[in-house]
Formats: C-alpha cells, sequence, structure tokens
C-alpha cells in the first residue's frame, strides 16, 4: 500500500510526442477558433431569435394603443392614453392632472385598460 503511495508521489510524467500533445485540446491551434465557433452558434440559434420575437411583440402592442389603455413608459410614467390615431407618431397621455405629448416607442409596457377613459372616445 504504501509503496503504491509513493510511486504516485514520484511518478513522473510521459515523454512529449509519446501519444499525446501536451497540454491537451486547449494549447492546441484551433482551439480559439473552436469556442468563437461555439459562441456564434449560441448567438444565432438562442439569443438573435429571441430578440426578434421580443421586438415582434413590442411593435405588436405599439400598434394597438388606443384611447383608455394603460402604459408604462421608459421613463418610469404609469399613465393613460387620452389621444391615439392610426399613422401617428405621438401620443396623448394623461398622468394625475397632467398631459403629455410622446412618441409611441417610448412606451415600454402595456398594464391594461381605463374603462372610464375608454368610454369616453
Amino acid at each position: 500500500m504504501n509503496f503504491l503511495l509513493f510511486a504516485q508521489l514520484f511518478a513522473q510524467d510521459p515523454a512529449p510526442g509519446a501519444g499525446q500533445q501536451p497540454g491537451g485540446f486547449m494549447n492546441s491551434p484551433m482551439a480559439p477558433m473552436f469556442i468563437l465557433g461555439a459562441i456564434m452558434l449560441f448567438m444565432v440559434m438562442v439569443v438573435f431569435p429571441a430578440q426578434r420575437r421580443t421586438s415582434k411583440q413590442h411593435a405588436q402592442a405599439l400598434s394597438t394603443l388606443k384611447r383608455g389603455t394603460k402604459i408604462l413608459t421608459t421613463g418610469g410614467i404609469v399613465a393613460t392614453i387620452v389621444s391615439a390615431k392610426d399613422g401617428e407618431d405621438e401620443i396623448v397621455i394623461r398622468s394625475e392632472d397632467t398631459k403629455l405629448r410622446i412618441k409611441r416607442n417610448v412606451v415600454a409596457q402595456v398594464i391594461g385598460t381605463d374603462e372610464a377613459e375608454a368610454a369616453k372616445g
């Protein structure tokens, strides 16, 4: 038993060229290309389609904005849409006692509808 322990302590690596290249795959000249290829494959298969899908959903939500819809802007303002005309890039929102004119692309999220405001128009 003790002999095996001493043999492991004093064992030497095999001579280079006696089988495998020292250092394994990560020391080969193709390793950076392999890693770069794996990252690009991940981007093409996972990240880009998810971004495209999210972008389409956001564009669809922006196109369906109408009077009475409650929204959250990228600036953190929670408001209700007062007027939104199809084909125009600007909408008018109301938050408490303030009316603001904003661009459609500033809308971050559609929260719901305000039934009282929707009934006015």
